[in-house]
């Protein structure tokens, strides 16, 4: 096995406890999802990291030291692509979303304490923070809250980091509790999905930023979602 890319941490099970209760208390305070993922990643991302290395694609895009976040940030560069590309969508989606791809770099500066051992696995880490909302117009889950939970438990089923799968247990038992049916399907649909996806992590994402989406979809074994119903939260209405 390749050397370690960070060096072990503990589990933070307070900090977590702390930061899930601001989370529900505001849902779009996205800072805290970060504060939970840290407190309870534990030797996740190592494990994630050493898969990323095994597989031939994964070890390449890291071994190039590609940085996939100014490719985002050129969106005159995405909307200029052909219709239906992956790129020219993601575009739309961060037009549509009044987003930007450095919104998730400001929302988790200073919660990354991690001790790297690797730049190749700091790397890696940025880079899952940084294709975020490229799996949203992947996989098709929108960034209303039923949208968000799903993403995150596909995303808890590629690389099973216990943080993000805390977040989905609770914000599914949230959603049993207050009865809203139409998230926990479509989170344990995602959560299926996600297992029964390729392994997205290693994925050379700027090769099918040109691709179409559709056939990114069918390589990567994503089928067509299922039209859902968002729920928006008070501080996110639904856009007119």
């Amino acid at each position: 096995m390749s050397k370690r890319g960070v060096a072990p941490r503990s589990i933070e099970p307070l900090t977590a406890i702390r930061a899930m209760r601001r989370l529900i208390n505001d849902p779009d305070d996205t800072a805290q999802v970060f504060r939970i993922i840290r407190a309870l990643s534990g030797n996740s991302f190592e494990r994630l990291y050493q898969r990323v290395l095994a597989d031939p694609m994964g070890a390449h895009i890291l071994g190039e030291r590609r940085d996939i976040l100014p490719l985002l940030q050129d969106r005159e560069r995405l909307r200029a692509l052909p219709e239906g590309t992956l790129g020219r969508e993601y575009a739309s989606f961060l037009d549509t979303e009044e987003i930007s791809a450095e919104g998730l770099v400001d929302a988790s500066s200073g919660f990354d304490d991690s001790v790297f051992l690797d730049d190749r696995a700091e790397l890696l880490s940025h880079r899952l923070r940084d294709i975020h909302d490229l799996w949203h117009v992947v996989t098709g889950y929108k960034r209303d809250l039923f949208g968000e939970v799903a993403l995150l438990s596909f995303t808890y089923a590629q690389i099973r980091n216990h943080g993000i799968g805390f977040i989905v247990l609770i914000a599914m038992a949230k959603e049993w509790y207050e009865g809203y049916r139409e998230g926990l399907g479509l989170a344990w649909g995602a959560y299926w999905r996600g297992r029964a996806a390729g392994f997205m992590p290693a994925c050379d994402w700027e090769a099918l930023l040109e691709r179409p989406l559709a056939d990114v979809r069918r390589e990567l074994g994503i089928g067509e979602l299922a039209p859902y119903t968002p729920l928006f939260s008070a501080a996110a209405p639904a856009m007119g």
